[in-house]
């Protein structure tokens, strides 16, 4: 059964009217994944491209990434006509009560920076048992009772100090190789958190990855759906995941991650299902790409899945 009374996604005043899905994307659709890399698009070049490309919405990426002083990154945020939809952190609370301090501090810069930006969110991204990088095992892929019971608890703690302290909403990230991947999981980790404190980014994506139906978790969920991260999954290197049990880091390589339309789930049925909520909803583009081939890769293919998008509902917008 679907959770009651949870938060919503919330936009400016002139867009709530419309209930739109809004349409933004992030570093990660520029192969960003780390502060810094020189594999990486250089930052003023994305935040150039993501004007290019239509978009006015973004995520901040990796902490360190963006310029992390708030006047600075205003500035260079207004000469663009860019806005913030959220900034992203990561947690391993499944590891116990110590994690808190552990991830707080990071937590802390992030929530002032996004805050300070005019964002209203936090995708919140749980460890990985296996490296992101490496692919290496680095625990268990299944978690204990006692182990959910502290994720579960520290997300819920999470929640309650960025809306009481900063006004944000923590919205938790599923993920490939996390232990929080598959549709039971999912389920299990939202029947067991509290609906005010922790909604769900929908990666479609990961979900895809993971074995879970996208459509299916809106419909039976539809309060615990508080933001979008969308991306597609190649159905045929999927397979070739599983059947070799290959890691999130060789997927990446073996080019899992698919431009719309030409991968799973379909996109215009989640779009529909959200248009369906009758509130605003961030639809954030997030194609995984490191490392980019080619500084120039990623443009074209952002301009492309923009006006795809955007072509997906009837109050589909980028502003």
């Amino acid at each position: 059964m679907a959770q009651q009374h949870a938060a919503t996604a919330t936009a400016p005043a002139g867009e709530q009217a419309e209930n739109p899905v809004l349409i933004g994307t992030a570093p990660d659709s520029w192969g960003v994944w780390f502060a810094d890399d020189p594999k990486q698009t250089p930052w003023q070049r994305f935040l150039d491209e993501v004007v290019e490309a239509g978009y006015s919405w973004i995520e901040l990426g990796p902490y360190g990434y963006l310029p992390t002083d708030p006047a600075h990154l205003a500035d260079e945020l207004g000469q663009r006509g860019l806005k913030v939809s959220a900034g992203t952190v990561f947690t391993a609370f499944h590891r116990g009560a110590d994690q808190w301090e552990e991830a707080w501090e990071p937590a802390r810069r992030v929530a002032e920076l996004t805050a300070a930006m005019g964002g209203e969110h936090i995708v919140v991204i749980p460890a990985m048992w296996r490296d992101d990088v490496t692919g290496e095992a680095v625990e268990d892929e299944h978690l204990s009772a006692e182990q959910w019971q502290a994720l579960c608890a520290g997300h819920d703690r999470l929640g309650k100090v960025l809306r009481e302290e900063y006004g944000l909403q923590q919205q938790f990230h599923s993920h490939a190789d996390s232990h929080v991947c598959g549709q039971p999981d999912i389920e299990t980790f939202l029947q067991r958190t509290d609906p005010e404190l922790v909604t769900l980014c929908l990666d479609t994506g990961h979900a895809e990855y993971g074995g879970a139906s996208s459509v299916d978790l809106i419909r039976t969920y539809p309060e615990r759906i508080g933001y979008l991260h969308l991306k597609q999954i190649d159905p045929v290197v999927l397979e070739r995941v599983r059947r070799e049990n290959l890691t999130w880091a060789a997927a990446n390589l073996a080019g899992v991650m698919v431009e719309p339309p030409a991968g799973l789930p379909d996109l215009a049925a989640v779009v529909a299902e959200v248009e369906k909520l009758g509130r605003p909803v961030f639809g954030i583009v997030e194609q995984d790409m490191y490392p980019v081939s080619s500084f120039d890769v990623p443009l074209p293919i952002a301009t492309r899945t923009r006006s795809y998008l955007t072509g997906c509902g009837s109050r589909t917008r980028v502003r």
